[in-house]
């Protein structure tokens, strides 16, 4: 039986900032981009959410909806620099650390003696050190597997934790909204409620051929995770799967030819990603993605193990002949393998994915 902790920072890049300039603490913020440069909601902190603003929003509509809303730019090398700080709390507890992001990881503490091996109190432990040391809030969920510690996590927000004892999944899992199953998007949510499924109970009635039939390979992992059932393992080392880069513009470009300083640009910037990441010899396909000026976005890709500027070009090209208009971001990026080429070894993937 595992013991499972996902944590997770409240409202991260917003709290560093809260703490670091006390007069914010009362007031709606949100870290991200300039508003008249397109820039987006990075994180916002609840005073904020009370308005309906929203990590992803355009900064311009955060401000619409919340007149006195605090935009505080981005500072990636401060939030770097504090999450190492939280990640190297985790590490005192075990060695099983998987970080997902800057402000969130799962923990493997089935082994662990500290707190008389009880995960909720270790989680409680970790959540108090990173307050008193860092000066920020954490949440926890606490399960037997990582699917449910969580979505637990999310269920006391802010600086809360919530506990689901292995004899408590039945009953937690049968009135959870499908919207809560990792994987389940906007798009299948839709096509779930048209066919009466509301929460995992729902789910529970349909086979796994059932579930196949409608949802392709998808309906097995749900046919397990509609049950409470999660068996992935916490993996200190993961791999990369993809490097990019992005760039919105505060005035649109007309056309690809108007893209000309801005993808040599980012293909420098790719370039230098790449080279930091140590994945040159792991470059399985090339992509490019773009944005245009009514919001919609498209991707194109072509296989390939080279960076060139040649083949972007003409991703470019291929990707704006699809609507023709005014683009607004454009990104390039590549897709890795999973496994190193022979000719070259065996790789070590740091633990923050740049994508």
């Amino acid at each position: 039986m595992r013991k499972i902790i996902h944590c997770d920072c409240d409202s991260f890049y917003a709290s560093i900032e809260m703490r670091d300039n006390p007069d914010l603490r009362d007031k709606p913020i949100a870290v991200g981009g300039r508003p008249d440069q397109r820039g987006v909601v990075a994180t916002c902190n609840y005073a904020a959410r009370a308005y309906g603003v929203r990590s992803a929003m355009p900064m311009s509509t955060a401000l619409r909806n919340c007149a006195d809303l605090v935009v505080v730019s981005t500072n990636m090398s401060k939030y770097k620099e504090e999450s190492a700080r939280v990640q190297a709390i985790f590490r005192q507890y075990t060695d099983l650390v998987e970080p997902l992001s800057l402000d969130e990881a799962f923990l493997d503490v089935s082994d662990s003696s500290i707190a008389n091996g009880s995960a909720t109190l270790i989680a409680k432990e970790i959540r108090d050190r990173v307050r008193a040391e860092i000066g920020i809030t954490i949440s926890a969920g606490i399960a037997n597997n990582k699917f449910l510690a969580k979505i637990a996590s999310d269920w006391n927000k802010p600086d809360g934790q919530m506990t689901v004892e292995p004899a408590e999944v039945a009953a937690f899992i049968s009135v959870l909204p499908v919207e809560k199953i990792f994987g389940v998007g906007s798009v299948t949510a839709k096509k779930m409620h048209n066919m009466g499924l509301s929460t995992c109970a729902d789910l529970q009635g349909l086979s796994i051929l059932e579930l196949t039939q409608h949802f392709g390979k998808f309906g097995a992992r749900l046919f397990d995770l509609c049950r409470g059932q999660d068996d992935r393992p916490v993996s200190p080392y993961r791999q990369r799967k993809s490097v990019s880069t992005e760039r919105t513009y505060a005035v649109d470009l007309a056309n690809p030819t108007a893209c000309s300083d801005e993808i040599e640009y980012l293909f420098a910037d790719l370039q230098k990603r790449v080279t930091r990441a140590n994945c040159q010899n792991l470059i399985k396909s090339r992509t490019l993605k773009l944005r245009f000026d009514d919001f919609s976005v498209t991707t194109v890709s072509r296989a390939g193990i080279e960076l060139d500027m040649g083949c972007y070009r003409q991703l470019l090209d291929e990707a704006w002949q699809r609507k023709g208009l005014p683009i607004r971001l454009l990104g390039l990026g590549v897709q890795l393998k999973t496994e190193p080429r022979s000719d070259k070894g065996g790789l070590q993937f740091g633990l923050f994915s740049e994508t």
